[in-house]
């Protein structure tokens, strides 16, 4: 059970393993996307409608309505895997499969329980984080860890390039963990330390609006960790907003610069510092983009999208939208 192309990836890895037989497919339904509101499957819909298993894929709104629950039985399911489905199983689903239903969590549980851990473990700083696999029960990621593998963070990561791979990782410890259980060779599975339980909730759009009075470490985190989702954004001064536009401007990679002229301590949170359209000669020299004052010292925004544009670099935003430091601030909606 799935729906991202975390879960894609995931079965794919399955799919890979001869000793393992994938008997059904269940995702979310087809949702409308892009202008046209086109109905399209998830992407794990359209991974194993493109592998030749559109017989055994189901879609329903609810896993635990009656008909979903024929066909499970229908399949009689030796075990379910159930990997960023997106929806809650109920007892009667839970009990189904002979040996139950198992879940590849994408953080080292108990830490992390919910549904944000890729963005939590980036936004927190932690230089580690990893996958769990562990046995399903009625509460919220807390059932016994039957097998984890870790995972470095790297100091540029997004959430998007974490969770990439991350997912490799989890396809490969829940095949792993299946064929364990296929020849009765698992160790015993290891209760969670409810103590050590830290939960994260879902993300919201909203979420992603930056406070530039917030420390800059915090602030870069962040725009690392909502990088491609909910994506962090703030809203340019009113004379650079485009006629039916907000000014919102989303921020995908930016540098943290410690090194602060006098002039720019006493500036307020959000203002442009400085404003390069090109990339300055030196050794120490910085890439092109605005820089902006922060709660302590600045972020340098080198890659940005504006409303109603694509991505550009720091200097050819710049090239289009001239800002002026020491004049404008970021963030006034």
């Amino acid at each position: 059970m799935g729906s991202s192309a975390a879960s894609a990836t995931c079965l794919r890895a399955i799919l890979r393993e001869k000793e393992l037989d994938v008997v059904g497919v269940v995702t979310q339904p087809d949702r409308p996307a892009g202008r046209g509101k086109t109905l399209t499957p998830c992407p794990c819909k359209a991974f194993a409608l493109a592998n030749g298993l559109g017989e055994s894929v189901i879609s329903p709104e609810s896993v635990n309505s009656d008909e979903a629950l024929a066909k499970l039985r229908e399949w009689k399911p030796d075990v379910a895997v159930v990997v960023a489905y997106g929806q809650i199983l109920k007892k009667p689903v839970l009990e189904l499969p002979l040996f139950g239903c198992i879940n590849c969590h994408f953080s080292l549980l108990p830490k992390y329980r919910g549904a944000a851990p890729v963005a939590a473990a980036i936004a927190a700083g932690d230089r580690v984080t990893g996958v769990t696999i562990m046995r399903m029960g009625p509460g919220l990621d807390d059932g016994p860890i039957m097998y984890q593998r870790y995972e470095p963070i790297y100091m540029d990561a997004t959430g998007g390039e974490l969770m990439e791979g991350l997912a490799i990782t989890g396809g490969v410890a829940l095949a792993k963990t299946l064929k364990l259980m296929g020849c009765n060779a698992l160790p015993p599975s290891v209760p969670q330390d409810n103590a050590e339980a830290t939960y994260v909730r879902k993300l919201k759009k909203s979420d992603g609006l930056i406070d530039w009075a917030a420390p800059v470490l915090e602030i870069e985190r962040k725009i690392r960790a909502y990088t491609p989702w909910p994506a962090c954004y703030t809203f340019l001064p009113e004379r650079f907003r485009r006629k039916g536009n907000t000014g919102r401007l989303v921020i995908l990679r930016a540098r943290i610069v410690n090194k602060m002229e006098d002039a720019w301590k006493n500036a307020a949170p959000g203002t442009i510092l400085k404003a390069s359209a090109v990339r300055e000669k030196g050794e120490s020299a910085l890439p092109p983009g605005p820089l902006v004052k922060c709660g302590d010292t600045a972020l340098l925004l080198t890659e940005l999208k504006p409303e109603g544009g694509g991505p550009m670099d720091g200097g050819a935003f710049l090239r289009g939208r001239p800002l002026q430091p020491g004049v404008d601030v970021l963030g006034n909606v």
